[in-house]
């Protein structure tokens, strides 16, 4: 006659004969560190901006404009509840906005005291780069958009790192009165 198991003895045993006839999981063997960001357009150009920089990304909402101010202010929108100054990033820089309103998004800052939405071209998601593919040395850009671009992440093309937060603290960037 066999011997009479405890339910927690029996227990046990069951775990030992299931983690014997387990099949074993397959090991990764090399983890690839990876860098994220938005990935967007302005222009021919791809950028991409850190994940910690943009808040959200928005359709282009409808907008008021306002007297007074420089060109690239596209005017004032209101984002449940909250009055968002949405600027023409391609403007600011002096290229020339899609005229495909559907593609275009904004990149919504919140930094500091700055608070405002960056209307791009198209907006094309998270990103994700091997950080090994990181290389500080840019390929010919403008002037006026190379103070805020910190590196590039080479994949089938060029993919600018652009730094929305050095933006929002430029002191030409705060200056919109005419």
């Amino acid at each position: 006659m066999s011997e009479l198991l405890t339910p927690f003895e029996r227990l046990h045993q069951i775990d030992s004969r299931c983690r014997a006839l387990a099949a074993g999981l397959p090991s990764q063997k090399e983890v690839a560190h990876t860098w994220a960001g938005i990935g967007f357009r302005m222009g021919s150009r791809y950028y991409v901006a850190p994940m910690g920089e943009v808040g959200e990304v928005l359709p282009e909402p409808r907008q008021t404009q306002l007297p007074g101010v420089k060109p690239w202010i596209r005017g004032v929108a209101n984002v449940r509840g909250r009055l968002l100054p949405v600027i023409d990033l391609c403007g600011y820089f002096g290229l020339e906005l899609s005229p495909l309103r559907k593609q275009r998004r904004l990149l919504v800052v919140d930094h500091r005291d700055v608070f405002a939405g960056l209307t791009v071209d198209e907006v094309f998601g998270m990103q994700h780069f091997p950080v090994d593919g990181f290389s500080e040395l840019l390929p010919h850009v403008e002037s006026s958009i190379r103070p805020f671009l910190h590196g590039v992440f080479q994949r089938e093309r060029p993919w600018l790192v652009f730094s929305p937060q050095t933006l929002a603290a430029h002191p030409d960037f705060l200056r919109v009165a005419m």
